[in-house]
């Protein structure tokens, strides 16, 4: 936990924002949803093979589209159970991204802003943290599952913002166990020794940036000697009817904590699946990726809705970027920015309809083209974070929890 703290810390220096303004709708979905799972799937999903299918043109590859659950809405034929959950979902087929690097698409995503070396800008967890409060006594109300070392994470925010990392489900929060030889009395004259060292430093160095680190390590201290650590241990769920529902693998068992973590008041939780960057052999590769998620999603969606929490909670999934149209020569699809598919469920959204569209061969949007950080704002509206609120980074620059994006009123309910 001392590691993420750190590995988190933001620096300054940002360029000027524009003059535009916003304001947030004060509609009925401001405020609707109470909790996030943001799936995101690294290395760029094809959105041709998913939710943007484009059938009898050359482009379209082997994939074939099967009927859902809404009428007129077709999904790749290796989405089945979501094709079952289509009335809870709003898929937006006119994403579009102005970089084909991961890296820099990945942040943008994250963060509405591009990546520069100066500054590190903070997620939407970190965000929705520093906007509403922590909500938790213990636990903490930000947690990232399987995500990578270059998560952009808290940036500039305080650390006490800073997601907690999970790095694979399966073995749950590790290192929170303290040896054998260390007694908790022992630990806690540690503790007590520590802070005497630190007591005059301290007192001597007075700055907002130890106040919330010194913030971060107590609730991490707090959360290993208290029960809530429970909550990472999924052996506490019946093993055949829940989590071989969600599927035995990283990604599955990843969207059954998210579950778990939600049912416990965390509001924003992210799980992350990588390896769609598929420039070779795509259709060799494709039916085992899409087989994971289809059967993790689906799951999760049906669960939570069982649960009740699908009326509090929205769930995102999305990429960097998708695939071009032209299958290479190596018979995979390469980076393609112009346009791609994500989707929004549950809470606060208008569900079981396509938004926007792409041209007759999937390159560029067609029809209500959708900017990354008007994606981010409609999810900030649904979770009533204020878009017009200016956060000074460290050297007085202001930001906002969207950047400039606009909140997208076909999709909110």
């Amino acid at each position: 936990m001392e590691h993420a703290a750190k590995a988190c810390l933001g620096v300054s220096a940002m360029p000027l924002l524009s003059n535009r303004v916003l304001a947030a709708p004060a509609g009925k979905s401001a405020g609707k949803v109470k909790n996030i799972i943001y799936l995101f799937m690294t290395g760029a999903i094809t959105h041709l093979d998913t939710f943007d299918l484009k059938p009898g043109a050359e482009v379209q590859g082997e994939t074939k589209g099967i009927k859902t659950k809404v009428p007129g809405m077709q999904f790749g034929s290796l989405l089945p159970g979501l094709a079952t959950q289509a009335d809870k979902l709003a898929v937006i087929r006119s994403m579009h991204t102005e970089t084909a690097d991961h890296e820099g698409a990945r942040y943008l995503m994250r963060t509405s802003y591009r990546k520069i070396a100066t500054i590190r800008h903070p997620h939407m967890g970190a965000m929705a943290m520093h906007l509403q409060g922590k909500r938790n006594k213990m636990l903490p109300d930000n947690v990232i599952i399987g995500g990578e070392a270059r998560h952009p994470g808290n940036g500039y925010l305080p650390p006490s913002t800073s997601p907690l990392p999970v790095g694979d489900p399966i073995r749950g929060l590790e290192n929170t166990k303290a040896p054998k030889y260390l007694t908790e009395d022992s630990f806690h004259r540690r503790l007590t020794l520590i802070n005497k060292f630190d007591k005059s430093f301290q007192a001597k160095f007075k700055q907002s940036k130890v106040d919330a680190y010194n913030e971060f390590y107590q609730q991490a201290t707090g959360l290993v000697s208290s029960d809530e650590l429970k909550v990472f241990d999924l052996k506490e769920e019946d093993q055949e009817k829940v989590r071989d529902k969600y599927g035995m693998d990283r990604f599955g068992q990843g969207c059954l904590l998210a579950r778990r973590l939600i049912e416990k008041n965390v509001r924003f939780v992210e799980v992350t699946f990588g390896g769609w960057d598929m420039h070779t052999d795509i259709y060799d590769r494709l039916s085992g990726k899409l087989g994971v998620l289809d059967k993790a999603m689906t799951a999760l969606l049906e669960d939570l809705d069982q649960r009740g929490l699908l009326k509090e909670t929205m769930v995102v999934l999305t990429t960097e970027f998708g695939r071009t149209p032209k299958i290479n020569q190596n018979a995979g699809r390469d980076h393609h920015p112009a346009v791609f598919s994500s989707v929004l469920a549950g809470a606060g959204i208008k569900t079981g309809q396509f938004y926007g569209s792409s041209d007759e061969i999937g390159k560029y949007p067609d029809d209500d083209p959708v900017a990354v950080d008007d994606f981010n704002a409609t999810i900030a509206t649904a979770m009533g974070l204020p878009l017009n609120k200016e956060i000074l980074a460290p050297n007085g620059r202001p930001f906002r929890v969207a950047n400039e994006g606009a909140p997208i009123a076909g999709l909110l309910s």
